[in-house]
């Protein structure tokens, strides 16, 4: 090439950035796929609404991979079964394709239905460091009318934390005692090293006043929670992202290094779990997320 077709360097290296900058989001992209921080329909979604984006520029084989248990045989035979072509890109696929592709997630992965009706005991739950007690405190803040428990933990306060207003901190013998009374709705060991449970009185008191209760509680606990009272609105707050996620977690300061790779591979068991749960809230946002779990309870 002539020097006068050549692009100037200046381009080729605007190009090149771009090119990885693209390359960085489809693989954030993937790794939110990976970890369930979203559905394969979401990112199908995307891909469709904008095929110039991220998400609409991702291979169809890239697409696949990133499904939790796909693995390069099964994609193949996907593919195949599907009839669409592995060059294929997300945001190019024809009509016939699309509707086949979200024929098939629909059948393996089904997106959990939100439920009808509404109840007054709202639980909200969520991998760790996705911030449901700033999404709690907002709402406690903000909507008087709800009632945000206090949980009771064998944990040490955190800076800032008070007792009785945060948690109530509490010993291994006197968490005992509240088991053996029968004074917790639910309880259980998080992270395998402190126990938390909420206590039952002050629920069942504003329950009967007609008041909304909101608990803000583990994975562990909202399933004891169903169990107990079936017709509870169960909430998952999810992270905008799984980079986002580990970002919190280490900003937060609060973990060393041990616990912080401990409570990461929690968070991802914890995010295989939203389907069983009736809504989910994506957190980008405290107040727009406060909200949108306030308005479950109207």
């Amino acid at each position: 090439m002539s020097d006068a077709r050549r692009p100037p360097e200046v381009d080729r290296a605007a190009a090149s950035r771009r090119a990885v900058a693209a390359r960085r989001e489809r693989a954030a992209l993937k790794r939110d796929v990976t970890t369930r921080v979203i559905s394969p329909q979401e990112l199908l979604r995307r891909a469709l609404a904008d095929p110039s984006s991220a998400a609409g520029a991702m291979r169809v084989t890239e697409f696949l991979t990133a499904i939790p248990a796909v693995g390069e045989s099964k994609r193949d035979r996907i593919l195949a079964d599907l009839g669409i072509s592995p060059v294929k890109r997300l945001g190019g696929l024809g009509s016939r394709q699309r509707d086949a592709l979200r024929t098939f997630l629909d059948s393996r992965w089904p997106e959990p239905q939100p439920r009808s009706g509404r109840s007054r005991l709202l639980v909200l739950a969520g991998p760790t460091a996705v911030g449901k007690g700033t999404v709690a405190a907002h709402i406690k803040d903000h909507h008087p009318d709800i009632l945000l428990s206090v949980s009771a933990t064998t944990r040490s306060p955190r800076p800032g934390e008070v007792d009785g207003e945060h948690y109530y901190f509490v010993d291994d013998a006197e968490f005992d005692r509240l088991i053996r009374d029968g004074e917790l709705l639910e309880h259980a060991t998080v992270h395998n090293k402190y126990r938390y449970g909420t206590p039952k009185a002050p629920i069942t008191a504003a329950l009967e006043h007609g008041r909304t209760v909101l608990l803000e509680i583990d994975l562990q606990g909202a399933r004891q929670v169903r169990a107990a009272a079936p017709d509870a609105n169960l909430v998952f707050l999810l992270p905008p992202s799984w980079d986002e996620l580990v970002d919190r977690l280490v900003g937060r300061g609060t973990e060393d290094a041990e616990e912080r790779a401990r409570r990461l591979r929690t968070a991802r068991v914890e995010l295989a779990s939203q389907g069983e749960f009736d809504h989910h809230v994506v957190n980008d946002d405290v107040a727009r997320a406060a909200e949108e779990v306030a308005a479950l309870a109207r």
